[in-house]
């Protein structure tokens, strides 16, 4: 009877075999998975059994392919390319902390063989890349997803970076959240701020002291401009920047240089035309927000130049002018 159970389970262990050690480019053969069997799991069974097992992982659906010079597992559910990508993807994420980003890294490439980490150098870089200290970030998420399942609001402190480069409480808000949206390499809460009357935009890593309240949260309908939900493509391409001000059409001249970069800020949804004046230059029009824009026209001013509203130009031209002061 004790030499049986780990007969069963060596349907098992050969599947985490194949799955750790194997590749197109490095098969296994019987005596291989044999010795790890008996190394690894101090198993030991017959050539024969290996093959019936094998076998049998294949009826069940498992893409192992066998030839000459082995057996190997043909498919994963992730190529390592992906795997790449995603690794990639966490490591660029400054929401997450260099911990939580390490165990992330770490669990992906359990996701392929030992032969996948040995490629994947980046991850022992994640300690260099920029990272917020906020421990809470997943805790709070896990809260924010209970608290939209159940329409109710959350209470938290809202932080900025201090001189220190800590975290210090600027404010202390109760909101009706609706989503979190990753924009710009950041997560944001959208919620309704009840106190102000307005959409609010709020980093997930500036949020601690996060919990549940009792208060029903307000029902996103019910809120002008959300009558039929959230327009994810709209808000994406309308607030380049997470401000919670009303978007509504901005007119701008442009260099003809950087439509790509106009495209990739405000999506394909824009009017853009040659501009009659100067072949160089090109008309653009968006809807987007005000306070964004301003943003946006400042950072990118030596190549574009707002034209309506006459408000907002009004706004950029004293925010330049104030700046060039500072460099008198």
């Amino acid at each position: 009877m004790e030499s049986f159970e780990p007969k069963k389970l060596a349907l098992i262990r050969i599947w985490q075999i194949l799955k750790e050690y194997s590749d197109y480019d490095h098969p296994l053969t019987q005596d291989d998975i044999a010795r790890h069997l008996e190394n690894d799991y101090g198993i030991v069974i017959e050539r024969k059994a290996i093959s019936r097992n094998i076998s049998l992982l294949k009826e069940a659906g498992i893409e192992i392919e066998s030839r000459r010079a082995g057996s190997y597992l043909e498919e994963r559910d992730f190529e390592d390319s992906e795997l790449k990508l995603l690794i990639d993807g966490v490591l660029c994420s400054k929401h997450i902390t260099a911990k939580h980003s390490k165990d992330l890294i770490d669990r992906l490439c359990g996701l392929s063989n030992k032969y996948f980490r040995s490629h994947v150098k980046n991850i022992y870089s994640v300690n260099d890349w920029s990272k917020t200290d906020n421990q809470a970030l997943f805790f709070n998420i896990e809260l924010i997803d209970t608290a939209i399942e159940q329409k109710l609001r959350v209470a938290y402190d809202y932080n900025k970076i201090g001189i220190d480069k800590k975290l210090h409480k600027s404010s202390y808000q109760v909101v009706s959240p609706y989503q979190l949206i990753l924009h710009n390499q950041r997560y944001y809460l959208m919620a309704y701020s009840e106190y102000w009357g307005n959409m609010v935009f709020h980093r997930l890593d500036r949020i601690t002291n996060m919990k549940l309240t009792e208060e029903k949260a307000t029902d996103l309908q019910t809120i002008p401009g959300y009558k039929n939900g959230i327009d994810y493509k709209k808000l994406s391409s309308a607030m380049p920047y997470m401000y919670s001000d009303e978007p509504e059409r901005i007119d701008f001249v442009a260099d003809a240089g950087i439509v790509d970069q106009i495209v990739d800020w405000f999506g394909n949804d824009i009017r853009i035309a040659q501009s009659s004046d100067n072949e160089n230059q090109v008309k653009v029009s968006v809807v987007a927000s005000p306070n964004a824009m301003e943003h946006w026209a400042m950072q990118y001013a030596n190549y574009i130049e707002v034209v309506f509203p006459k408000t907002l130009r009004e706004r950029i031209r004293n925010s330049l002018e104030n700046g060039l002061k500072k460099y008198k």
